[in-house]
């Protein structure tokens, strides 16, 4: 890539997609891989009914997303002890290095915006197989609770 092309306006359509280490389907977006991104990497994720990303964390790297449609659960911490329910037009911030996973305990899709200051789309995900029973009764909780939406307010 030349500097010409680096100060280059792109458009990445949402076509193509890969399969991430957290165990979910992503839609390419911005990033080092796709525009030469420097500081920030920008995509699009769909978590079917029932599913979830495994339990991971994003070294040194902040992350913003935006629901778009549909609700989920986040469990966050370092036993993942803590949870937020988020819905449609929900703004989240995950802390550098904070252990997280989302779950759709509903009937339907959740789409997301996500965002991070990694401009590598991978590169600071760091999975924590040591957490997934953690997760697994946690979400045993939470579906027995059918917390599926949020309280509003």
């Amino acid at each position: 890539m030349t500097n010409t092309d680096q100060k280059s306006c792109r458009v990445i359509r949402a076509e193509a997609t890969y399969d991430g280490k957290q165990g979910l389907t992503y839609v390419c977006g911005i990033a080092a891989e796709t525009v030469g991104a420097h500081a920030i990497c920008m995509h699009l994720l769909t978590v079917p009914p029932g599913g979830r990303a495994k339990v991971h964390l994003h070294e040194n790297h902040e992350t913003a997303i935006y629901v778009l449609d549909g609700e989920a659960v986040t469990l966050y911490g370092d036993r993942l002890q803590h949870h937020i329910h988020t819905r449609t037009g929900d703004l989240v911030y995950i802390p550098a290095g904070v252990p997280h996973l989302p779950v759709n305990i509903s009937e339907r899709p959740t789409s997301a915006v996500i965002a991070r200051t990694d401009p590598n789309e991978q590169e600071s995900v760091v999975l924590r197989p040591d957490l997934e029973a953690i997760a697994e009764e946690r979400i045993a909780e939470l579906r027995s609770e059918q917390i599926v939406s949020v309280p509003a307010g």
